[in-house]
This record gives structure tokens, C-alpha cells and sequence, in this order.
């Protein structure tokens, strides 16, 4: 069996965002729609067989999936709601966050490939596995959340005024949404602190890449940073490749920082621009089948290369990450990514609801399950928090000799360019 990548998505987030205009929305129900309106417990079946026939974990986390069909399937349902209810009810058991149900107009406002126009404040969240608190992976760079001072690993407690404890991530989404120019007040813990973030919502445009060329010890260096695996991410990246190339840059910076993740053909196809040969990514289902992705000899440069990544660094940067790390192509610079290892496919539904099912797991070309654990860098730079606090208020110090960790990557960069200018492997043994 072979994984179709391109039906998979790699984020350990919901993204609090919703689509302005969505295709396909019309006034009348297909005669599906229909039988699933008049049949709710159809619907509650269908979810069963699809977690029956695709979920990546054979024995359902321990959980005896048969009986939990026979005790859903004996309930009578008066309305879709209350299939809803008792398909959410049925996937908890399963005690993983990214399997998840989403109602029709939840399924309809997800957005996997990010590319035109979004509303809503920017921001990506996740849900504890252990807590179950709501927390931030990361906002979108240049979106209201971001503008606001929201951060990574920000822990939401209320969202106007009503707590998110015992809150479903997606009702989360939900309430944080909302119309252009609408208010919304994010409660949020940040280490000891608690605090009241007033954003307003608005339109956003998502470029997933921004580069430009800094100065460096060894002459022109190419700093490229890339906030998702969107759709276009791939094009960007090869766009932005090739104008630093033109422009004789002697080696490169990959900021994956607060980069939660998104496609997993994105990540592929950026990590080919890169690699010329070797492994990237190895996808395991349920039976044990190996979908092996690897470079296609086409790589873009072959310039020294250092890669920024931290907490924020999620699914999809993580397959990028540790397939530099592991052809050693790059040194890692920065702290523990997030440790996200599971992939899941988006399935629709009769009623136009919809699934996101947890179908495989990805390794790293060496092998590695990262998931639960992240990668670690080669080099660790830990930043203080009147550190992370000048970054959040002037996010354009990034990538400037005002971030300490990109400053510690420049002169990685410059090292490992002198070695290759003297015929030398430069050897980074891994920080703890």
C-alpha cells in the first residue's frame, strides 16, 4: 500500500482562520446529504469504518473498536446533532488529538492548503495531549495575532471571558473566529503570568516565504524564512532560491521557527531543492508498509546550509529539519522542535461534515521517531525571556543581529563555508 502524500497533511494545529468564499456552497443537499440528514446513524457508521479501515494504530490505542461500534450503532438518533455529539464521544476513546470530527461548517472553514485570502486573527493552536489545555504553536507572521504579542507556547485560559477548560479544540477555532474588524479577547498564560490580548480580526493574505541577502563574515548569505508548508510554499521557495543564487550569496540561513507545519508534499518537494540524493521522509501505515521518499538529483544549490528551529518548529519543518540533519546537508541551530510525528488524511463526509484521521507515522531517514520527542539541534541556543520579549514586540529584529539564535547561525554558517572553501567536513557533535 502507498500513501498518496498529497492527501496528507502534517500539522500538529488547527488554525484559527476561515475561508471568505467557499466553493461548492449551494442551497440544495445532494441526495447523499440527504440520506445522511434523514440517517444520522448512518453517519456515526461511516466514521467507524473509516477509523476501522485507516487508522495507523491496529489496535486502536487499546481500545476495543468493535464494541465501541456495537454501542454507538444500538442508540437511536433523533437529529445530526446528536450523531455529532456521539461521534466526537466515539473518537475520544481513542485518546489522540488529531483524529478529530469536524461539523459542516467546521469542515468547511478548515483550511489545509493556506494559500488566498483568510479571515480570522492568525493564529495556530493545539491541544495538550496530557492537559488538554489550548495552547499556541504558533501565530502567523504579519496576521492580527502576531501584531498582538501572541507566542508560541502561550497557554489560552479564556477566550472572551469564557474558559477553555473542558473545551473541544475545534469549538476553540470556532469562537476565536469571526468577522473583519470584530474584536476578540484572548486570556492567556505565559509561564507564571496571566494576561488579557485584545485582537481584532482581519483579512490576511498568506505569503509562506520571505528572503532577502545579509551580510556575512564570508561574503553575501541568503536568509530565507518560511512560516508554513502551504500549497504555494514549494513555488515560493524555489522562486526564492533561485533569486539568492543569482545573486552570488555564499551560503544559506532556513529559518524554520514557529513553523507548525502544513502539507506533506510541501515538505518533499522544499526538502528536493536541498538534497540532491538520500533519503527524506519514510511513512509507516498500520500494516507496516513503508512509503519511501527520497531526492530526485535536482537539487536547487548545493551552498553550505544552517537551519533555525525551536519549540514552534512542527510535523512538516520536523520531516525538512531532520532530513537535512540526518544527509548531514545542514546544522541545526536553536532549541527542541515540537515533537510531532503522526500524519493524518482528511476525509469528507456524506452530510458534508468531515474526518481527519490519523493514518501513519513519518521516520527520519535515520530512522528516528520523533514523535512526542521533536529534534534536537546540533547546536542549542536557548533565548531568555527579555530575549523573546524584544523579538515579540519588534518582530523585525528577527533574522537580525538583534535574535541571538540567528547571530549563532551566522556564525555557524560562516565556519562551515570556510571549511568547505578548504576542502574540509566541518563535524557539529549535537548539545544536550
Amino acid at each position: 500500500m502507498t500513501i498518496a502524500k498529497r492527501g496528507l497533511i502534517l500539522s500538529a494545529t488547527a488554525l484559527a482562520v476561515a475561508a471568505v468564499s467557499v466553493t461548492g456552497a449551494g442551497l440544495h443537499l445532494s441526495q447523499s446529504k440527504a440520506f445522511f440528514q434523514e440517517s444520522p446513524k448512518e453517519l456515526v457508521d461511516e466514521v467507524w469504518q473509516l477509523i476501522d479501515r485507516n487508522y495507523v494504530d491496529a489496535t486502536f490505542n487499546q481500545v476495543d473498536w468493535e464494541a465501541v461500534r456495537t454501542e454507538y450503532l444500538e442508540r437511536d438518533y433523533t437529529s445530526q446533532e446528536e450523531a455529532y455529539v456521539a461521534i466526537r464521544e466515539m473518537l475520544e476513546q481513542l485518546d489522540d488529538p488529531y483524529t478529530r470530527f469536524m461539523d459542516p461548517q467546521e469542515f468547511r472553514n478548515m483550511q489545509v492548503d493556506t494559500s488566498g485570502e483568510l479571515t480570522g486573527v492568525g493564529i495556530q493552536i493545539s491541544q495538550d495531549e496530557d492537559t488538554k489545555e489550548i495552547m499556541v504553536v504558533a501565530p502567523i507572521e504579519d496576521t492580527p495575532a502576531a501584531d498582538a504579542g501572541i507566542r508560541s507556547k502561550d497557554v489560552i485560559l479564556s477566550i472572551d471571558g469564557e474558559s477553555t477548560e473542558g473545551m473541544e479544540l475545534n469549538d476553540a477555532v470556532s469562537k476565536i473566529r469571526g468577522p473583519v474588524g470584530s474584536e476578540v479577547v484572548l486570556t492567556i498564560r505565559r509561564g507564571d503570568r496571566e494576561m488579557d490580548i485584545p485582537i481584532t480580526r482581519a483579512r490576511i493574505e498568506i505569503h509562506p516565504v520571505r528572503y532577502d541577502v545579509r551580510t556575512g563574515p564570508e561574503g553575501p548569505v541568503g536568509y530565507i524564512r518560511l512560516t508554513q508548508f502551504s500549497a504555494n510554499a514549494a513555488s515560493e521557495m524555489s522562486d526564492a532560491i533561485e533569486s539568492l543564487e543569482s545573486q552570488g550569496v555564499t551560503g544559506y540561513i532556513l529559518d524554520l521557527r514557529s513553523n507548525p507545519g502544513g502539507l506533506l508534499y510541501s515538505s518533499i518537494d522544499i526538502a528536493r531543492m536541498w538534497l540532491d540524493n538520500g533519503t527524506i521522509v519514510s511513512t509507516v501505515n498500520r500494516q507496516g508498509v513503508a512509503d519511501e521518499e527520497s531526492a530526485n538529483n535536482r537539487a536547487l544549490t548545493d551552498k553550505p546550509l544552517v537551519v533555525l528551529v525551536d519549540g514552534g518548529s512542527a510535523s512538516a519543518s520536523e520531516i525538512l529539519s531532520g532530513a537535512l540533519q540526518d544527509n548531514d546537508r545542514a546544522v541545526l541551530v536553536g532549541t527542541r522542535t515540537f515533537g510531532k510525528g503522526l500524519v493524518q488524511s482528511v476525509r469528507s463526509l456524506g452530510d458534508g461534515s468531515g474526518v481527519a484521521v490519523t493514518v501513519a507515522k513519518y521516520l527520519t531517514p535515520s530512522g528516528r521517531d520523533i514523535d512526542k520527542h521533536g529534534i534536537d539541534p546540533d547546536i542549542a541556543v536557548e533565548l531568555s525571556d527579555e530575549e523573546r520579549e524584544l523579538l515579540a514586540e519588534d518582530r523585525d529584529r528577527i533574522g537580525t543581529s538583534d535574535d541571538p539564535q540567528f547571530s549563532r547561525a551566522l556564525d555557524t554558517l560562516s565556519d562551515v563555508i570556510r571549511a568547505a572553501q578548504a576542502g574540509e567536513n566541518l563535524t557539529v557533535a549535537p548539545s544536550n
